[in-house]
């Protein structure tokens, strides 16, 4: 199995999942006791919200390149950015290794795609539902992507911040976000992307009238198939 190589902590709550579900899929792939191969560089989210805050791309990503520069030096023979909204700087983060980068937004769209379905409705970050970065490899992979209204953006990146990355789960948000998934059902999403990997903590198959694509799932069932591939 090739090692696979994760920058975490954006943030650790999300992260433990990512560690979580690359040893089920390597238990489940192989059997027995067998768990992934893998290293993990996790930063400070403090540190990198604060540069998201302030518009200081450049430099996060500067951060996540010496990361990953980091996990190419300990043998990791992939590299995975445990969040949707730091793959903005997935490019720069790219070319600061020789290593593969497994791009969060290809493996959801092939999923999707898989799946039969073409229209989709994206919940995440303020980040990674108004900018182009994210939507944009969705859109270049096949699938028609809406996002919800100014105040439904708004909440769903509250809920992100201020409650999901401090492990924080209220029913209250729940029904925030069933809200805002029924809205951009009403408005054509055939699915739904949780491009939030911290969503997940919050929000399930029971919670949607039609299907979700859990990215954190997607990504890390994604980095074990390229593992255990020849």
């Amino acid at each position: 199995m090739k090692k696979i190589g994760l920058i975490g902590g954006m943030s650790w709550e999300s992260t433990a999942e990512y560690y979580r579900l690359l040893n089920e899929f390597t238990r489940d792939r192989l059997g027995g006791l067998h768990s992934a191969r893998c290293v993990l560089y996790s930063v400070d989210f403090a540190e990198i919200e604060q540069l998201q805050v302030e518009g200081r791309w450049t430099e996060a990503g500067e951060i996540l390149a010496a990361a990953a520069q980091a996990l190419e030096a300990a043998g990791a023979d992939m590299v995975l950015i445990c969040t949707n909204t730091m793959h903005k700087v997935a490019d720069q983060v790219e070319v600061a290794v020789s290593i593969p980068l497994l791009h969060l937004a290809d493996a959801t769209a092939e999923v999707v795609r898989a799946s039969g379905l073409y229209r989709v409705g994206l919940l995440g970050t303020a980040f990674t539902m108004e900018q182009d970065f994210y939507r944009g490899r969705l859109e270049a992979g096949g699938l028609a992507v809406r996002v919800p209204d100014a105040d439904g953006r708004a909440e769903v990146h509250r809920v992100i911040y201020e409650e999901l990355c401090l492990g924080i789960v209220r029913e209250e948000s729940r029904a925030a976000y069933q809200k805002v998934i029924k809205d951009l059902v009403a408005d054509g999403a055939e699915g739904i992307i949780l491009g939030c990997t911290e969503i997940e903590l919050l929000i399930g198959p029971g919670d949607s009238p039609v299907p979700v694509f859990p990215t954190a799932r997607l990504h890390a069932e994604a980095a074990v198939h390229a593992a255990l591939s020849e």
